[in-house]
């Protein structure tokens, strides 16, 4: 693709729009993104932000449910919606024509739901079951319970989708509540990407969303202490024993996530990589392992999935560790961190092929606080990390003895 710009508008105080024009396509996706996820909640409250992310669609002032469904789905266009541990993201793709629809949709959702009593037992019931789903799949699960090990009783630890006992306990007054203080115009932001004029986007997200009450930039809590390394084994009755390493690194603002991404994917992300030879290819001890790295406003995870059959678990296990082992004492080869460079420039340029990719590289540049940077900006930070910037992570973040272990299985 070719032609494309950024742009960016404060169209009234703390409403902050960006968009990306991308002339050679014929569609557009946008998205409004607030500051509202597990990281802001207190424990007894967990899940109130993902519930509320629900009853937004149960009905607004001028639609009722199954017209917020109809609205773009008759255009051919989708609605989407998902909660973070930091955000909560309400997002449309249509056709070019069907822009103005899609904002409309959008500002609807977010400015006008009525979070009535009456809806809430039922969509309680739904969130439920999608807990539900989660605790049935356990490398799903696996993923939170590390993340409660990792983090201790810090909000980055909490489940994204609350406890059955903290959805249970949320009132339509707890959610009114949140939804009074939270979606505010400084916890907003907007982006747009596609076939589209950025003045005329602005102009319209002015309409829609200029007269929204201005409030208080949600504060985040203080960045969480740093883990202890540990073992946690949680014994279920799965099919496969599944196991996390991992442990805290830096948040998304920090120059050294493109030299962690490198190293994270030379060590487990594909099919070339350090782990997949050896696990798989060479041992055959796993047909699902994979290295995994996530980045938040003031901390980050960095880690290893792998699931194998339980009475493979030990060994399995040890191969990561002699594998995090000889990373975090050798780091990379000067061939491999080529290689490396390669892998993940090309995925860089796949992605823009995305929309939904497009859209949130704009999103971030507002959320975090980081100035857009162009395919070629990207592949001259990709291109800038050398090996001593590697070796350097890789000894500080890939010691076995650093690492929180969860272990999930018949045997734990």
């Amino acid at each position: 693709m070719g032609g494309e710009r950024f742009a960016r508008a404060e169209p009234a105080p703390g409403l902050v729009v960006l968009t990306e024009e991308v002339p050679a396509v014929r569609s557009v996706a946008v998205g409004i993104w607030v500051r509202a996820g597990s990281v802001y909640e207190r424990r007894e409250e967990m899940g109130v932000s993902h519930l509320l992310e629900h009853m937004v669609f149960k009905g607004t002032q001028r639609r009722t449910a199954r017209e917020i469904a109809l609205a773009l789905e008759r255009l051919g266009g989708s609605l989407d919606a998902y909660t973070t541990r930091e955000h909560t993201s309400f997002q449309a793709r249509t056709l070019d024509e069907h822009r103005d629809a899609a904002l409309d949709v959008l500002a609807d959702l977010v400015c006008a739901p009525l979070l009535r009593s009456e809806d809430l037992e039922l969509e309680r019931e739904v969130v439920l079951e999608e807990i539900a789903t989660v605790e049935d799949t356990p490398d799903d699960l696996v993923f939170d319970l590390h993340a409660a090990a990792l983090w201790g009783d810090h909000p980055y630890g909490y489940s994204i989708l609350g406890t059955r006992e903290s959805v249970a306990r949320l009132t339509a007054g707890d959610l009114r509540r949140v939804y009074g203080e939270v979606y505010r115009r400084p916890n907003l932001v907007v982006a747009a990407t596609g076939n589209l004029r950025h003045a005329e986007v602005v102009g319209r997200v002015a309409e829609l969303l200029g007269d929204m009450p201005e409030g208080a930039v949600r504060p985040r809590p203080p960045a969480p202490a740093a883990p202890r390394a540990r073992e946690e084994r949680v014994v279920r009755a799965t099919a496969q024993t599944h196991l996390v390493f991992g442990t805290a690194t830096f948040g998304y603002g920090d120059p050294r996530r493109y030299a962690l991404i490198l190293l994270s994917s030379a060590l487990g992300g594909g099919m070339s990589s350090r782990l997949f030879q050896r696990v798989r290819e060479e041992l055959g001890l796993a047909y699902a392992v994979y290295s995994f790295q996530s980045f938040y406003a003031d901390a980050g995870v960095a880690g290893v999935y792998l699931g194998t059959r339980p009475e493979w678990a030990d060994r399995a296990a040890d191969v990561v560790r002699e594998e995090l082992a000889r990373v975090a004492r050798d780091g990379l080869r000067a061939d491999e961190l080529a290689d490396v460079k390669g892998q993940v420039k090309g995925q860089l340029v796949l992605s823009l092929e995305s929309s939904g990719a497009r859209l949130q590289r704009l999103a971030a540049c507002a959320l975090y606080g980081e100035p857009f940077l162009s395919l070629d900006e990207l592949m001259a930070r990709v291109d800038a990390v050398e090996l001593d910037d590697v070796a350097a992570l890789a000894a500080e973040y890939f010691d076995p003895d650093r690492q929180v272990v969860v272990r999930l299985g018949p045997d734990a």
